[in-house]
């Protein structure tokens, strides 16, 4: 299961407290960074479309209960293997460690 994040003090969503969606959010903030390579614009929008559906996948399934939960976080899984598939593709600096966080966000996601 996703670890949860105790803070105290303020309100948070349930999503802001999942390690899953902080580690996920922590690659997107990177691919945010990076210069896609010119001519590439058909892979940058389907990185960036793959990227925003991870997370926003994980904040809804954090938000519902039963199989509407474990169906975003299904759908989740398939973004964030999109994702590492999309930056087999790109020439950017440290892949393979963003790769590897999506790869524990997947292992995560699979067990919810």
């Amino acid at each position: 299961m996703c670890p949860l994040i105790k803070e105290v003090g303020m309100h948070h969503f349930n999503h802001e407290r999942l390690y899953c969606y902080q580690l996920a959010k922590e690659v997107v903030d990177w691919l945010n960074n990076e210069k896609f390579p010119v001519g590439r614009s058909n892979l940058k929008d389907q990185t960036v479309r793959a990227s925003e559906s991870l997370l926003l996948n994980i904040a809804e399934g954090a938000s519902r209960s039963g199989p509407s939960r474990a169906n975003h976080y299904r759908i989740a899984l398939g973004s964030a293997a999109e994702f590492c598939a999309c930056l087999d593709l790109l020439p950017f600096r440290n892949k393979d460690e963003q790769q590897n966080k999506l790869r524990r966000v997947g292992a995560m996601l699979s067990k919810l």
